[in-house]
């Protein structure tokens, strides 16, 4: 409500110059005024935003929780959790003391099993609601082979905390720049669990003094400003508690020296007493003494075993002693679970290892879990559980596997679950963007099967995205080509329809093409070909994004796929367009409309349309690109496509805006009112359904389309919606949108006579699209740079400007850029003659 009042206000005051004759100090007093209300409000807004953003199903967004749960008989940690509570009341005091405090970053480091996670995830819980914005955590997996970038660990976590990254960041300079932005004047709690060295923790670590970073490893890491905790064993006074708590008091102190025989064992280690702890827990009829009995004989012949040389043997005995003691389900479902690559798995992992049913599988692994053999490592963003093997367990169990099953049985068990992960993967992907599995009628068939929406689809994806890639890697390291091709493919066309994960997308793209070569699958390959040139061309990779197009079209031609050619078709026309080769763009943009028809696909047709629509916005010919919105408008409105309708919505008040200020040239100041009314109505509905949608992207889009209207009578509007825009592109970390935004700054400072500020904006523009290396864009600003220095009476440099316009618009074959900058080099000739003269 107030700052609906305060957008009145900014409203008013906007408006006021306009309605009333007033003195220029007093015009200059509220122009001011109404800046600095509408950069509180753009401020404010921004801040709500983050604190209560919407997900695509319209649901409130809420603060991140990843912390893992506490393990139930987590014990004997009473000075280390004494130690961490003085350490963080120290940094609360020296925070509110000091103005520039680094954050708290706590190391705790120690050998494998000894309790390190289970200490931070204890004290996690513990300082919860010190974190209002969330509490995230990764493993990083820095003791297995393949540890975690730190670029994948900053992806997940922007997502977690709400940011749509709906164009590629870029690498981890650009990454850790958006992470400091959303991390700024947060409170946010991070764990980074098995680090394996320094480098894959600093880039994680943010600015804020408000944010606490708590770090596990095996050995110390000298981070800077860190306070720094090596954990050691347990007393065994401390060990013979924790067997207490899960085998039962009564029976260890029944039995005392067995008790402190068997810590004694197990070397101290909180993870071997635990799995011997469990073994009794699940095995009443045993006493503390046999299982001392049994722990010692287990020792002597593990002495002579070589299961991993940085495995304690400690562990090693514990381990094999609780492997004897399962069933054969047991023991197979662990021997398989270790063959997996994943960092977890859910619930339906085991039914699949074992080829039961799911219910059966979960029932095996929650013996597993009791057994301290297995473990939960929480919720994902799906609401499911998730499970792992602590790295220990699973080197122990791996080894088990490769020197006791054959090739074939451990490669069947793995691929049982690739496929379980193909069928869930495809569902996904088709109830996300069902247009992009077929014609229309499979379309609907396939929608009709699945019970994912597109939220729940969005969900399932960011809950399995690492583990999903580490799939299908898998998948092609064991040649399973079929599989790799469909995993693959269901993964690209999910990143498609989110724009989200490019890296990930652009190396899975790159895996369909390779595994629909090695299939010798003619089709298979046009559609991975496809897949490739959406990312690329979404990476910037125009030049690779249309050979792959071009290659695809060549296939889906010969193989007489009319549907998929099609596409294919719309594909290189889309890439062509935006090279700024408009000419060439629109041949193939009109025959993929023609072949969609034919294909009797509206959703294709309409998409089509409305592409070509934009470059017949881009040509200036705003009255056949309204036409082609208005068909594409009511096909999408009459099958409820609400993502598309406000993306054609967009489009139409970007035309609309043209068509207006063409009437305005023309004296017509009536109609162009009419049309600057419509145009700034579609612009606001399609801005409000993003906004419900929590499309951040989109909405910026919508914008930064408002500001270009060109209304004279919301000039300083104008530029307050295109520094909105601005700053929430960069906070989703688009360079090239805010590149497009700067060069729509330049264009709205020069309608409000402010030559200076709009040249200053153009020139950046233009540096910023000749760094992203988009000439046609580049071309574009320097055209406006011209126009306005030309205004300005600068005649020599427009000269030169329009020059360098020109010769990229040529180059381009871009005929309507090369005639609107031929009209500007007249006028800057003439000018420069006058001069002259």
């Amino acid at each position: 409500m107030t700052l609906g009042i305060a957008a009145a206000g900014v409203s008013v005051l906007t408006a006021l110059p306009d309605v009333v004759s007033l003195s220029p100090w007093w015009t200059v007093a509220i122009v001011t005024a109404s800046g600095l209300l509408a950069g509180s409000i753009a401020w404010a807004t921004s801040r709500a935003r983050r604190q209560e953003a919407v997900t695509d199903d319209g649901a409130l967004w809420r603060p991140p929780d990843q912390w893992p749960p506490i393990p139930a008989h987590f014990t004997g940690r009473v000075e280390s959790l004494a130690e961490l509570r003085g350490v963080f009341a120290e940094h609360r005091r020296d925070r509110f003391r000091a103005e520039h405090r680094p954050p708290l970053v706590v190391s705790v480091y120690g050998r494998g099993g000894v309790g390190k996670s289970a200490l931070i995830a204890r004290f996690g819980q513990e300082v919860a609601d010190r974190f209002p914005d969330g509490r995230l955590h990764a493993d990083l997996r820095g003791t297995v082979e393949a540890p975690v970038r730190p670029e994948e660990v900053l992806i997940g976590f922007l997502r977690a905390l709400g940011v749509r990254l709906t164009t590629d960041p870029g690498g981890l300079t650009e990454l850790r720049r958006l992470w400091l932005t959303w991390t700024k004047d947060r409170r946010i709690l991070i764990g980074l669990d098995n680090a394996q060295e320094a480098g894959q923790v600093m880039e994680l670590i943010p600015a804020d003094p408000g944010c606490v970073v708590m770090v596990t490893s095996r050995n110390p890491l000298f981070l800077r400003n860190a306070y720094d905790k090596q954990l050691s064993v347990f007393s065994s006074a401390q060990g013979v508690e924790l067997l207490a708590r899960l085998a039962g008091g009564e029976r260890v102190a029944a039995d005392l020296e067995a008790a402190e025989e068997i810590v004694r064992m197990c070397d101290h280690l909180p993870l071997a007493i635990s799995i011997c702890g469990g073994r009794l827990a699940t095995r009443e009829n045993w006493t503390l003494r046999q299982l001392a009995d049994r722990l010692r004989d287990e020792r002597r012949r593990l002495d002579q075993l070589e299961l991993g040389g940085g495995q304690d043997r400690s562990v090693r005995a514990s381990l094999q002693l609780s492997y004897d003691d399962c069933t054969g389900i047991q023991r197979r479902l662990l021997r398989t679970l270790s063959l997996l690559t994943a960092p977890d798995v859910p619930g339906w992992v085991p039914g699949e290892l074992l080829a039961t049913s799911e219910l059966e599988g979960a029932d095996q692994l929650e013996v597993l879990i009791d057994a301290q053999l297995a473990d939960s490592s929480g919720v994902d963003f799906s609401g499911a559980m998730r499970y792992r093997l602590h790295d220990l367990v699973r080197i122990f169990a791996r080894e088990v596997a490769l020197a006791r099953d054959d090739d074939t049985h451990r490669r069947a068990a793995i691929e049982r679950v690739l496929s379980g992960y193909r069928r869930r993967a495809e569902a996904a992907a088709v109830a996300r963007w069902p247009q992009d599995w077929g014609r229309s009628g499979r379309r609907t068939e396939l929608a009709a099967s699945g019970e994912l929406t597109q939220a729940s689809a969005a969900d399932w994806l960011n809950a399995e995205r690492r583990t999903l890639v580490a799939m299908i890697h898998q998948a092609r390291s064991l040649e399973m080509w079929e599989l790799t091709w469909s995993l693959g493919r269901a993964f690209c066309s999910l990143c498609h329809s989110l724009r989200a994960y490019w890296s990930d997308w652009r190396a899975v793209a790159e895996i369909v093409c390779e595994a629909a070569t090695r299939l010798g699958d003619r089709r298979a390959l046009g559609i991975a070909l496809l897949d490739r040139a959406a990312v690329a061309g979404g990476q910037g990779d125009r030049d690779g994004a249309r050979k792959d197009a071009e290659l695809a079209l060549d296939v889906f031609t010969e193989l007489g796929e009319s549907w998929w050619a099609a596409r294919a078709m719309r594909s290189v026309g889309m890439t062509l367009f935006n090279e700024g080769s408009l000419d060439r763009a629109q041949g193939y943009l009109i025959g993929a409309i023609t072949a969609f028809k034919g294909e009797d696909d509206r959703w294709w047709t309409a998409r089509s349309q409305r592409n070509l629509a934009e470059l017949r916005l881009a040509q200036r010919r705003p009255e056949e690109a309204g036409q082609l919105l208005e068909d594409a408008l009511g096909v999408f409105q009459r099958d409820r496509n609400r993502y598309s309708e406000a993306q054609t919505l967009r489009v139409y008040g970007e035309v609309l805006g043209a068509t207006a200020r063409t009437l305005e040239l023309q004296g017509d100041a009536k109609a162009a009112a009419e049309n600057f009314t419509r145009a700034g109505f579609s612009l606001d509905r399609a801005a409000e359904m993003f906004r419900l949608r929590g499309e951040l992207w989109e909405e910026a889009r919508c914008l930064r389309a408002a500001g270009e209207v060109g209304n004279p009578a919301n000039g300083l509007r104008e530029l307050t919606y295109v520094r909105r825009a601005a700053e929430m592109l960069a906070a989703i970390g688009d360079s090239w949108g805010v590149a497009r935004a700067e060069l729509s700054a330049g264009r709205a400072h020069g309608r409000l006579g402010r030559t200076g500020e709009a040249q200053q904006a153009l020139t950046r523009a233009v540096g910023q699209f000749e760094e992203l290396g988009d000439r046609w864009w580049m071309a574009r600003s320097l055209r406006y740079l011209g126009e306005q220095h030309l205004e300005a009476g600068d005649c020599g440099t427009a000269l030169t400007l329009l020059g360098r316009a020109q010769g990229i618009y040529r180059s381009l074959g871009n005929q309507a850029g090369t005639g609107r900058t031929l009209e500007l080099l007249r006028r800057a000739e003439e000018c420069a003659e006058r001069t002259t003269s």
